[in-house]
Formats: C-alpha cells, sequence, structure tokens
C-alpha cells in the first residue's frame, strides 16, 4: 500500500485562513474570510489563497447551496494533523530530527504555568511507563 502524501507545510497567511475554515466546519465562502480574518485582505486575495490551499490538499469547495456563483470552502486536513506535521517538520529541519533539543528549547525560552508543566509531566510519565520509545518518521 502507497504512504499517504502529507500536504505541504502552510506559511503564515495560508495558517490565518485554516484557522477560519477549522472554526466553521459546514465551510466558508470567500467574502466569510474576507470578514473573518482579522485584518483587510482583498476578496480576490482570500479567493487565490483558498485556491493555493485546495491545491496544497488542505481545502476542497462544493457549489454553495443557495446557488449563484459561491462556493464553499472546507477544511479536509484537520487542524490537529496539520499541526503533527508542522512539527514533525520543524524538528527535521531546524533541529536535524532531534526532538528533544526542541522541547529543551521551549522549556528555556518560553514561560509555561504551573500546570502546563504539571500536564507535560504526566505526559512524560505516560510516555515512560509505556516503556518504549515511539520513534517518528526521520
Amino acid at each position: 500500500m502507497a504512504k499517504a502524501r502529507k500536504p505541504p507545510v502552510l506559511t503564515r497567511v495560508e495558517c490565518e485562513v485554516m484557522k477560519v475554515l477549522w472554526q466553521h466546519v459546514e465551510g466558508v465562502t470567500a467574502h466569510d474570510v474576507v470578514r473573518e480574518l482579522g485584518r483587510p485582505i482583498a476578496y480576490t486575495t482570500a479567493l487565490t489563497m483558498l485556491r493555493t490551499l485546495e491545491q496544497k490538499g488542505y481545502v476542497s469547495h462544493k457549489a454553495h447551496p443557495d446557488g449563484g456563483r459561491a462556493h464553499l470552502f472546507r477544511a479536509t486536513v484537520q487542524e490537529r494533523d496539520a499541526r503533527q506535521s508542522h512539527v514533525r517538520e520543524l524538528v527535521r529541519r531546524l533541529f536535524h530530527g532531534e526532538a528533544n533539543a526542541l522541547v529543551s528549547g521551549l522549556l528555556q525560552e518560553e514561560e509555561f504555568s504551573r500546570d502546563a508543566l504539571e500536564a507535560l509531566r504526566l505526559q512524560i510519565e505516560e510516555k515512560l511507563t509505556e516503556g518504549t520509545t515511539i520513534e517518528k518518521g526521520r
């Protein structure tokens, strides 16, 4: 069986557009993206971004149920899956495949609440009790 092709990494603006799509499971129009993006963007730019995301495999579209020329765009990649894919790519490209270097860097550079650190500790303890390390594709 052939391995499924992973969608390419998203740009910053593509991530912003995808956040709008992930918030609206039923789908959005390009006008919805313009309205909800949180910063000025032209309709044609929004439509171009949606088409680019479709070519990358993140989005699909269909005719709007109300008719007319509008289309509904939906995310075809779950937010969780996109995050995992981006983290793997970040580890591969910037940390030479060493995930522990990323985690150490985050612990040194970022502010974590006590609750967040406790949650991380629980996740680490779960991994340790599994008795095996899970190696992600390098």
